[in-house]
């Protein structure tokens, strides 16, 4: 197991420091006064892409000025923890950030959104961007609302995606990090898996690697789903018990550096049935097919539906349920997806997780009378000349003896 000394990549403060001011240039150019980004501890990626912090508990913002400087959001509780973690200088306490509990905190002074506009941006906004519109906290929404009546409240997500799409050398290291740490508990639990062993206990197994080696946390909740839950797309282990014949989704994934990964592969516990090889086999084609696929200046609508007219063609559209990229960064599934509905051409820089999953519905061909499902994932990178991958061990039909 790694050391606690280990040095793993990590991004500059000058890096978030070039972050913050393209996103005010950009801001500046939709016209703006502002933009304000919002983040809580499941959904993280845009305050930490600022600014380096994770809220716990609370939710968290960071305020971005068209001109002016940058401040921190936090809940009431938070300060001594956000100043030694933000690599934003101003942090200002406010109660429309608190914990879903929802405490007064009678004795804790706090800030107005008031306030901290017209200190950052020198005025009271007219026009404010938000970023992260998914997870905008409804408190947050009616305090900017009160503070500012008059103004206009734009959806800014654009701004976030055109920064996060293509990565840098550094966040590319970051991931690539999590790559090889995630690639040692895989080994691991494939070592651990047997009969009888529940999916927890092996959870349990890929964690204890992960953060030996160096990962500040999981990348995701580790999927280990045996027999009827490897048909979920998207679930969560349980204390389920493997058992012989059972069809193991497999997907473990390490946090470096606020990066994340996933590593999916299908294991049969014993051999696998015809219909669980047939259907195992021809995803792992099906994975290759994408890496041939991914290259620089394509349309990434292209990529998907050719995906998908491929796949009906070889008569396995049945088992399809989507496909075939989702974008990887800070969050292990973030924009931009790669879908028919895409309008971006693929760019050098961009990451992406070739996503395979099969699944067998009731009443198709393959289906019997205990259903599975499997998935291939792995990280790619697009470069001028092609796609490269940052893990690409085990790529094998996979049964424990």
């Amino acid at each position: 197991m790694g050391s606690p000394d280990k040095i793993l990549p990590s991004i500059s403060t000058a890096e978030f420091a070039r972050r913050r001011a393209q996103a005010a240039e950009m801001a500046r150019a939709a016209g703006l006064d502002a933009l304000l980004v919002h983040s809580n501890e499941a959904e993280m990626a845009n305050v930490r892409y600022f600014s380096d912090y994770w809220p716990i508990f609370e939710s968290a913002g960071v305020l971005i000025p068209a001109d002016g400087e940058p401040a921190l959001l936090i809940g009431p509780e938070s300060e001594t923890f956000a100043r030694d973690r933000s690599r934003i200088a101003t942090i200002r306490k406010m109660i429309e950030y608190r914990e879903p509990a929802e405490p007064d905190y009678p004795d804790i002074p706090v800030a107005s959104f008031r306030e901290v506009f017209c200190e950052q941006c020198g005025k009271a906004p007219r026009r404010i961007g938000i970023g992260g519109w998914a997870v905008l906290p409804l408190p947050v929404w009616m305090g900017l609302q009160e503070a500012f009546p008059g103004a206009e409240f734009v959806p800014a997500d654009s701004i976030m995606r055109g920064l996060r799409s293509v990565k840098s050398p550094a966040e590319i290291a970051c991931i690539q990090a999590a790559f090889d740490i995630s690639a040692l508990a895989l080994e691991a639990v494939l070592s651990a898996m047997a009969p009888g062993k529940t999916e927890l206990e092996l959870v349990g197994v890929a964690q204890q690697v992960l953060y030996a080696e160096g990962a500040e946390y999981e990348g995701m909740p580790q999927y280990v789903l045996s027999g009827p839950n490897t048909t979920h797309a998207i679930s969560r282990p349980t204390l389920r018990r493997l058992q012989p014949g059972d069809m193991v989704q497999l997907n473990l994934s390490a946090r470096v550096g606020g990066y994340s990964c996933g590593i999916g592969r299908p294991v049969c516990i014993g051999k696998m049935s015809p219909a669980q090889r047939e259907l195992t086999a021809f995803g792992l084609e099906a994975h290759r097919w994408t890496w041939e696929r991914i290259k620089t200046g394509t349309p990434a609508s292209a990529v998907a539906t050719e995906y998908e007219q491929w796949v009906k063609s070889r008569g396995y559209g049945e088992y399809l349920l989507y496909g075939p990229c989702h974008g990887l960064g800070i969050i292990e599934v973030e924009p931009p997806w790669i879908e028919k509905t895409s309008s971006y051409n693929l760019a050098p820089g961009m990451c992406f997780q070739a996503d395979t999953f099969f699944y067998t519905p009731a009443g198709s061909r393959l289906a019997t009378d205990k259903p599975f499902g499997l998935r291939w994932e792995d990280g790619v990178y697009l470069t001028e000349n092609g796609c490269g991958r940052f893990y690409e061990g085990r790529l094998e039909i996979l049964e424990i003896n």
